[in-house]
C-alpha cells in the first residue's frame, strides 16, 4: 500500500480488508479491477461525508477531492444515464459538455432517489467504481491526471483513495476537457 498524502488524519487500509466500508457494486468492481491494488479505502464518521466537511474534519486537502454525480437526460421518451467525476473544487458543465454527449435536449442532475436505486449505493457516497456497466463515466482531464484523489466509496461511512490514471483507466471512462467549470 503505498503512502498517500491526502489521508490527513485517517489511516488507509486495503479494500480488500474492508469490505464493510464500500457498497456491494462498489467491492465487486474493485474485485475485477486490474489496478485494485492501488485503491485504499478511510473509514470515516457518516455524518461528515459531505465534501467541505470531510475535508475539514480529517485534514484532507479539498484540492484532492472528486465528486461524482450522476446526471440524466431524455431523447425519444429514453432516459439516458451518465456519471460525472470532477473536482471538488469545481462543478460540471451538466447543461454543455454532458448535455452534448448523452446527446439530449436538457440534462440535470438524475433525482436522489433514483441515483440511489440505480446505482446500489448511498447518496453522497456514489462513486464512478462501480456504476451500472451501459453508463458513461465522464472524467474531467484534470481528474484523470491527479496523483492520488479522495472519492467516495458507495457508503457514507467511507471513502476511496485512488489515482486518477486508475479512474480514467475504469471500463466506461471518457476524460473530456472542459468537463468541469470553476464555481462562480
Amino acid at each position: 500500500m503505498s503512502s498517500w498524502s491526502i489521508a490527513g488524519t485517517l489511516t488507509p487500509e486495503p479494500t480488500t480488508s474492508r469490505a464493510d466500508l464500500l457498497a456491494e457494486p462498489v467491492a465487486k468492481a474493485l474485485a475485477a479491477l486490474p489496478e485494485s491494488d492501488r485503491v485504499a479505502v478511510v473509514e470515516i464518521d457518516a455524518e461528515l461525508a459531505d465534501t467541505a466537511q470531510f475535508c475539514e474534519a480529517y485534514s484532507s486537502p479539498l484540492s484532492a477531492s472528486a465528486n461524482c454525480v450522476v446526471v440524466a437526460g431524455k431523447r425519444a421518451g429514453e432516459v439516458r444515464y451518465a456519471a460525472a467525476l470532477v473536482l471538488a473544487t469545481t462543478r460540471a458543465d451538466v447543461n454543455g459538455v454532458i448535455k452534448r454527449r448523452l446527446d439530449v435536449r436538457k440534462a440535470s442532475f438524475a433525482p436522489m432517489d433514483d441515483a440511489v436505486a440505480l446505482t446500489g449505493m448511498a447518496y453522497g457516497g456514489i462513486t464512478p467504481i462501480g456504476l451500472p456497466a451501459d453508463w458513461p463515466i465522464l472524467i474531467d482531464r484534470a481528474v484523470a491526471e491527479a496523483p492520488e484523489l479522495v472519492i467516495g466509496s458507495g457508503l457514507r461511512g467511507g471513502k476511496l483513495l485512488v489515482p486518477g490514471p486508475v479512474l480514467a483507466a475504469l471500463p466506461g471512462a471518457e476524460v473530456l476537457d472542459g468537463l468541469a467549470r470553476a464555481i462562480e
